[in-house]
C-alpha cells in the first residue's frame, strides 16, 4: 500500500507511523485539500478479505483511515487529546479480521461500552465509517492485483447523530453532513448536526 500510495502522492508524503509489535502497520499521508491535513491509516487492513454481503461483491477490500486537522499534534503520544485515534484504528482493523467480519459505508459503532467521549475536546461518543468525503478525489478506490481496495474514513459522532442515523439512515444523515459542511476531518471543535430536538416524523 504505502508504494503504492507513493505513487499517487509522491514519496515524500507517505511514512510508516511506529506502532507496536503485533498491532496493524499504519501510514501517514501528508496532503492539502483547502488547507494541510494528515492522513492516518492502516497498511495492510486490505490484504485480508472481508466476508461481505453477496449483494456488496467488489467491496472486499478496504483500509481504514482518520482526518487530522493541521493544528492536531498528533506524532505526540503523550497527549489524550489526540492519542486515541491509534487506539481506535488498531481496535477497529483487530476486530474485523479476528472476527472475520466485515467493514463498510454507515457502519456505526459505540466508544467501547460505557459510550465516553473520546476525548476532553472530542465530545463524540460513537464512530461511523463512511465513504471519503474531503478525500473522495484523492482517496479513490484503487486496482491493483486484481482487486479493488477502497478507503473508509473513521468519523466521530454524537449520540444523537447515532440515533438519527439509526431512524432515518445513513444517506440522511450524510445529508446532514453536507448541509453543514461536516467532512471525515476531524473538529475539536464541531457541534451536533442536528438540532436538540428531533423526530422521525421530521
Amino acid at each position: 500500500m504505502k508504494a503504492i500510495l507513493s505513487k499517487r502522492f509522491g514519496e515524500h508524503r507517505v511514512y510508516d507511523v511506529p506502532v507496536n509489535e503485533g498491532e496493524m502497520p499504519l501510514l501517514a499521508l501528508d496532503l492539502e485539500s483547502k488547507t494541510q491535513l494528515t492522513v492516518l491509516m492502516t497498511n495492510g487492513l486490505s490484504d485480508y478479505r472481508m466476508n461481505v454481503p453477496e449483494a456488496l461483491e467488489g467491496l472486499e477490500y478496504n483500509e481504514l483511515y482518520f482526518c487530522l486537522p493541521s493544528y492536531w499534534e498528533w506524532e505526540d503520544r503523550s497527549n489524550p487529546k489526540m492519542n486515541w485515534v491509534f487506539e481506535w484504528i488498531q481496535r477497529l482493523a483487530d476486530y474485523v479480521v479476528k472476527n472475520e467480519s466485515w467493514f463498510g459505508h454507515g457502519h456505526t459503532m459505540p466508544c467501547g461500552a460505557e459510550m465516553k467521549p473520546l476525548s476532553e475536546t472530542m465530545k463524540q461518543n460513537h464512530l461511523f465509517l463512511s465513504k471519503p468525503m474531503l478525500l473522495e478525489n484523492e482517496l479513490a478506490p484503487i486496482n491493483v492485483n486484481g482487486k479493488t481496495i477502497q478507503f473508509l474514513a473513521i468519523v466521530p459522532i454524537f449520540s444523537d447523530e447515532m440515533d438519527y442515523k439509526q431512524g432515518k439512515g445513513t444517506f440522511k444523515l450524510m445529508q446532514k453532513f453536507t448541509n453543514k459542511g461536516v467532512t471525515e476531518k476531524l473538529d475539536d471543535f464541531r457541534s451536533t448536526v442536528l438540532k436538540s430536538r428531533w423526530n422521525l416524523r421530521r
